[in-house]
């Protein structure tokens, strides 16, 4: 008998799996780059608590394990960011990815704040989470580089507002 994927809302139970998934699920991208500094692998326990209160941070489980994350905030300008989209390597390629982000998309859409854009970026040579983020409907806005063998793809989906009726 298997089990479903549960997305549903962190809770401050789920930090350490959270961080033990993150550290899992970045050593690619770290080895992509030869960078094992990178935000995601540096974090502490207590800066992941921190966001946790400040932030809507999702988690995909399966049975009581966490097997995927992210997390999303919105800006003064309106625009919901989206961050830390990491699902344990055993569950990839199977639409988990595109899962969370439609969750934390509709989480973000929930908040009393209006949104009128997603944006998020990833690096360069991170292939498979630009094709995920193309399927998703995310356009590249721009590329900034952070050094030599690094640089951030900012990509953006524009907020589908529905048309209001004519009074």
């Amino acid at each position: 008998m298997g089990m479903s994927v549960i997305i549903s809302l962190a809770t401050e139970q789920d930090t350490e799996q959270i961080l033990k998934l993150q550290y899992l699920g970045y050593q690619t991208e770290a080895e992509l780059y030869s960078d094992w500094s990178i935000e995601p692998l540096t974090q502490t326990l207590e800066e992941l608590r921190e966001e946790l209160a400040g932030r809507h941070v999702l988690v995909a489980r399966l049975g009581d394990e966490v097997v995927g994350s992210v997390r999303g905030w919105i800006d003064e300008d309106g625009v919901g960011r989206i961050s830390r989209l990491v699902v344990h390597p055993r569950m990839q390629r199977h639409g988990l990815g595109g899962r969370l982000l439609q969750a934390v998309e509709e989480r973000l859409q929930q908040d009393d704040r209006p949104v009128r854009a997603f944006r998020l970026f990833t690096g360069h040579r991170s292939l498979g989470n630009l094709r995920l983020y193309a399927r998703q409907g995310y356009q590249q806005i721009g590329v900034r580089s952070v050094s030599r063998d690094l640089s951030f793809v900012t990509l953006e989906k524009p907020v589908e507002v529905p048309l209001a009726t004519a009074v």
